[in-house]
């Protein structure tokens, strides 16, 4: 069995106090957020034994889908560079960025340039979305629904390009002889409704027309902070499932809300794989232990 771990919207702290010259724009509302309560919510001990407890699980791989940063400060990207090598190395992790790691304009740039090996492809390419990575009996995509947007407003978006240059990738290896399991990583959910108006994909619709023409087998995603199962029509009607993780570091108030991963298992199939979904998490008792299992394919 292949073991992939998935885990989502870190927020990795504490920040840096910003200079006044960077707080001359979006970062300002950010700041105030994070001083007022958010850096209570994103809490650095529940992520360390939250981290701790799956690395203990030594999982084949690791899947990382973004918001390692805040605000978009500089001094955020060496921090997220130091929590992924924490993780494994750039051929045990995969990360693809969030809205808070674009959160203005240059942040994006900024912290794929410290964390770009966790970006490269199977070419030896970096920082160039979608990528391919086959790990196993899996064949990662990852995408980047990362740009720069308004206060207040935390959409993404994939646009023409990466959606054309998507499907064509995800079409060539279901061609192949022996399919791999096709696995899209993005921080945004990519189904329409998946989030509200102003923190949605903006080209949800068109991803899910990408679905449908190519399919996939499994969609992972984060930038809720909440646990969620949906699922998409591929080209043979089956059910493509998208499946959604806590923030890895979030102390709530709700089970959902809680702080938790998801470990997966992969087994090859005389028709395809059987696939589980294990969420581990933050119990009430404070300990990291399993919060439930989902037989996705059987």
């Amino acid at each position: 069995m292949f073991r992939l771990a998935h885990l989502t919207d870190p927020h990795v702290g504490p920040l840096s106090k910003p200079r006044l010259r960077q707080l001359l724009s979006k970062r300002a509302t950010g700041w105030v957020n994070w001083t007022r309560g958010r850096h209570r919510t994103h809490d650095m001990a529940v992520l360390e034994a939250l981290i701790a407890d799956l690395l203990a699980a030594a999982p084949d791989h690791i899947a990382c889908t973004g918001d390692l940063c805040n605000i978009g400060l500089p001094s955020e990207w060496e921090t997220a560079r130091v929590f992924l090598e924490a993780l494994g190395g750039p051929e045990a992790v995969s990360f693809v960025p969030g809205n808070h790691d674009a959160y203005v304009r240059g942040s994006l740039e900024g912290l794929l340039g410290a964390v770009g090996p966790w970006t490269r492809d199977d070419a030896g390419r970096e920082r160039a979305f979608p990528y391919l990575r086959r790990r196993g009996p899996l064949a990662l995509v990852g995408l980047s629904s990362a740009i720069p947007t308004a206060p207040f407003v935390a959409s993404g978006r994939l646009g023409s390009r990466q959606l054309a240059a998507a499907e064509a990738l995800l079409g060539s290896l279901a061609r192949e002889p022996e399919r791999p399991c096709r696995v899209v990583m993005i921080h945004h959910p990519p189904h329409v409704g998946g989030a509200l108006p102003g923190r949605n994909l903006t080209d949800s619709s068109a991803f899910e027309a990408v679905i449908r023409r190519v399919g996939a087998d499994l969609v992972l995603h984060g930038h809720n902070h909440v646990g969620s199962v949906a699922f998409l029509i591929g080209p043979d009607g089956r059910r493509v499932p998208v499946i959604g993780a806590p923030s890895a570091s979030a102390r709530g108030g709700t089970l959902t809300h809680c702080a938790g991963y998801h470990l997966y298992g992969f087994e090859r199939t005389a028709t395809g794989y059987a696939v589980t979904a294990t969420l581990r998490g933050l119990l009430p008792d404070e300990r990291i232990g399993d919060l439930g299992t989902l037989t996705l394919y059987g």
